[in-house]
């Protein structure tokens, strides 16, 4: 069975998440890895028998035929297009940068060097996503009508680096949380989106981003889909599916308000420092945490299709059709996020087309920007103008 050596550009808490499905493929070879942090690479060379550097061109002039790209949202296009350049496949983070233009730089270097470049880990990949899909894909059900998806969290309250509550650099939910939930609609529906309706809101000064949206997505053959989102840490939306986690694991309602309860207790200038302890190479931030029960999810969804309903759960789905309803259980998962590595592999590997390359990651920025831009401007935009724009910067 041929083998994916890959290398890892940025040891963060993103990588940590992904480990277990990176570690358990019998396909993929850790191969190297690159950080700034010396306690990180020392951690990576215990623990997987191969060098770690402290340069990315060091790394990609290692034994590699891909990277998987974790590092902040700013330093994706650099890092990927210098990897593509370098004749390597690209697993990269989403959100895949923090521009359309820079989207498109790296897409092109796809096609330039005729490497794999794949957008992910986004919530587009989740169990429950995929199998609807499949089920609406199939036709019994009829077209796509309307999508409701809500997400209530406490993203705003966790302990953040300063760029990640700069929009200018990608923060604050709509590059980190709006990618996914607009993943997830896009799968669903199949069809590209037509136009974007949104507006975002800032609602607390000492957390300057956008950290809430709602936003009305148009698509092509007619659906809409409304999508809410706020990460102001008060109404959690995990209760409306079973009080499940994000991450898949069961989760104790009684713990309202920690999130804001711990922010509160650090010292502004520890903030940084809290976050980099939940990191790998750093005591305390364990890579052998117990597999989750239940799939990965991003809040509540509820499909209309024309002849039945669709609510998507950690567990499974439920069919609301003309006359009765159903569950369709799945099983539990295997691994959190083998989804996104087996479709990077297989699809570096040649073995099947994949679905979230780079030219996905850019129609997907695109409401990102478009979701931006309607709520500056007050009116409706097209993602497709919004490429349309970034091309002529990109070749002025």
């Amino acid at each position: 069975m041929k083998a994916l050596r890959i290398g890892i550009v940025g040891l963060g808490r993103g990588f940590m998440l992904t480990l277990p499905a990176l570690r358990a493929n019998p396909r993929v070879i850790m191969a190297g890895a690159f950080d700034l942090r010396a306690s990180a690479r020392a951690q990576f060379m215990r623990e997987f028998g191969t060098q770690a550097y402290d340069s990315l061109e060091d790394l990609l002039e290692a034994d590699l035929d891909a990277v998987y790209i974790a590092t902040p949202h700013e330093l994706h296009a650099t890092q990927a297009i210098a990897a593509l350049d370098s004749g390597k496949h690209v697993l990269v983070e989403k959100p895949m940068a923090i521009s359309i233009a820079d989207c498109l730089a790296m897409e092109a270097a796809a096609r330039r060097s005729g490497k794999l470049l794949l957008v992910g880990p986004s919530h587009g990949f989740d169990a429950p996503v995929r199998r609807a899909a499949e089920l609406i894909a199939r036709g019994d059900l009829g077209p796509v009508r309307q999508i409701t998806a809500m997400n209530f969290t406490d993203f705003m309250y966790r302990p953040r680096r300063p760029e990640e509550l700069d929009s200018s650099l990608g923060g604050g939910v709509v590059y980190s949380q709006a990618a996914h939930q607009i993943d997830v609609v896009r799968r669903l529906v199949g069809r590209d989106v037509e136009f974007v309706r949104a507006v975002a809101g800032n609602w607390d000064s000492g957390r300057p981003s956008e950290g809430a949206y709602i936003a009305m997505l148009g698509f092509e053959g007619g659906a809409v889909a409304a999508l809410s989102y706020s990460g102001y840490a008060h109404y959690d939306s995990d209760e409306l599916v079973g009080w499940i986690s994000e991450l898949g694991r069961d989760k104790d309602p009684e713990r309202y308000g920690d999130a804001r309860r711990a922010l509160k207790s650090l010292d502004p200038t520890d903030e940084g420092a809290a976050k980099l302890r939940r990191t790998y190479g750093e005591d305390g931030a364990s890579t052998l945490e117990p597999a989750a029960s239940h799939h990965e999810h991003f809040g509540f969804i509820l499909v209309s299709c024309e002849r039945a309903d669709l609510k998507l759960l950690p567990r499974g789905i439920m069919i609301y059709g003309d006359e009765r309803r159903e569950f369709l259980a799945l099983d539990p998962p295997h691994l959190p996020r083998s989804e996104v590595i087996d479709e990077f592999v297989e699809g570096a590997l040649s073995l099947a087309q994949p679905i979230h390359d780079g030219r996905w990651g850019v129609k997907t920025m695109a409401c990102c920007a478009a979701l931006l831009e309607s709520s500056r401007a007050g009116s409706e935009v097209a993602p497709s103008t919004m490429i349309a724009y970034a091309m002529e910067d990109v070749t002025a």
